[in-house]
């Protein structure tokens, strides 16, 4: 038996967050404990790693907002001074003519407005656009494994706690026996041996009731760290395990997980942004047409008074064409279009793992239903075989050997029920996470 329970252990830390019919599920929170739905909502309340994802679609949000600057105009105001010594005199008559004043004064206002940047201005906000949308779909992601890691923690509390049961009713029964067995002693009906028997016994039970305690001690504490309540020694998880049939439609879920798993939006969201960024590149190697417009004054003007401050406008026109950069384009258009290959070739990839996943779900809800079925029977048998050691055992026809194993196959088969409930239970949810249902 103590070797079942040292297996069932990695099953809690290495099972695939999944779902179940479970009787906890009561959308009431107390302040003294904590529903599964309760758990989920403080969880994702009190994870600062939301927090942060949030920011960064705030961020991208404001880099959209800057792409679309792109179809603005540009406006800047410019004012400078400027001592130029010497300047060049000439003699001229009686005067002497000055080409350039020594302090020279110049303020004026320059808008420039992009008049024609073939597609460049809509490329970087298609970009910044793709980049933003997969910054939400990140967001999705985070909360749906932070929701899953609240669920496995729950029912692992609730399992390890089942298990305890089991073992505390073991340990009550050997306790039972064992006082049965030192009446017997003092009747001189049996031997110490068979005292002692039953004691061995006994501690091999409580040992197996400690290390479950300690597995829930720290199941506990990782979900106290989850909360970020490190201060509570016990997590007030309120609820019990359950096991209710659920009929699975292989071909319905993996339709629907195709289309609603937020791997399969992220992998597509990397699609749209190497095409994007794909684009971008394409389009920044072509001309572009601009216009500015300044007003303002200046010194400097030799007639009639070279200090004297003027109002003076300039309007231009600039055509820019890029007739050689060393291949530099070519190249990144060489490696975006790869990069846009291997997006379409990793969303193939993720929609065959949810293909597998679903499977995989629906393959492990089908064998911790059959395991919860003999679970049962054993248990039938189990009982039925105690009773009938007990009895022979009684009437001096079976030894205390045959009891205690009886007891020690009773306690397994119970506790191979708990663990068939609580795979069913955690494979239920493993197929919601499989076809991205939310939970929170």
């Amino acid at each position: 038996m103590l070797s079942r329970l040292k297996l069932a252990a990695p099953l809690l830390t290495l099972g695939l967050l999944t779902a179940g019919a479970a009787s906890a599920q009561t959308p009431v929170a107390t302040t003294d404990s904590l529903t599964l739905d309760a758990t989920i909502k403080a969880v994702m309340d009190a994870n600062p790693a939301i927090t942060s994802l949030e920011e960064q679609v705030n961020a991208a949000q404001a880099r959209v907002a800057q792409s679309r600057t792109g179809y603005l105009p540009y406006v800047t105001g410019t004012a400078t001074y400027a001592r130029v010594d010497p300047q060049v005199k000439l003699p001229f008559g009686d005067q002497v003519l000055q080409l350039a004043p020594n302090n020279n004064y110049d303020a004026h206002i320059t808008a420039q407005y992009m008049l024609l940047d073939f597609g460049k201005n809509d490329a970087t906000y298609n970009l910044a656009k793709a980049q933003g949308v997969t910054a939400a779909d990140n967001i999705v992601t985070a909360r749906r494994d932070l929701a899953y890691n609240a669920v496995q923690l729950y029912y692992n509390i609730l399992f390890m706690r089942e298990s305890i049961k089991v073992q505390d009713e073991q340990i009550a029964s050997l306790q039972q026996h064992q006082r049965e067995m030192e009446k017997r002693v003092q009747g001189g009906v049996s031997t110490k041996f068979d005292v002692t028997t039953t004691q061995v016994r006994i501690t091999q039970a409580q040992n197996a009731k400690i290390d479950l305690q300690n597995q829930l001690h720290n199941q506990q504490t990782q979900l106290a760290r989850l909360l970020h309540r490190p201060e509570y020694a016990e997590m007030p998880v309120r609820g019990s395990l359950a096991y209710s049939a659920a009929p699975v439609d292989v071909n319905s879920a993996i339709a629907q997980a195709v289309e609603n798993r937020p791997e399969v939006k992220l992998a597509r969201d990397a699609e749209n942004t190497a095409e994007a960024q794909l684009r971008l590149i394409e389009k920044s190697n072509l001309p572009s047409l601009g216009a500015q417009v300044q007003a303002g004054g200046k010194n400097g003007y030799i007639v009639p008074n070279l200090e004297r401050f003027r109002f003076n406008t300039v309007a231009a026109v600039q055509l820019s064409v890029p007739i050689y950069d060393g291949n530099r384009n070519k190249n990144q258009r060489v490696e975006a279009s790869a990069n846009a290959r291997s997006a379409q070739s990793r969303t193939q990839d993720v929609q065959e793992s949810i293909r597998s996943d679903v499977r995989q779900a629906a393959n492990n809800i089908e064998a911790s239903s059959a395991r919860y079925a003999n679970a049962e029977t054993q248990i039938a048998q189990a009982t039925d075989a105690l009773t009938r050691a007990r009895a022979r055992y009684r009437y001096d026809v079976g030894t205390n050997l045959d009891v205690l194993d009886a007891e020690t196959s009773l306690a397994q088969a119970r506790l191979a029920r708990v663990q068939a409930i609580y795979n069913y239970t955690m494979g239920q949810y493993q197929l919601k996470r499989a076809v991205g249902e939310q939970i929170w």
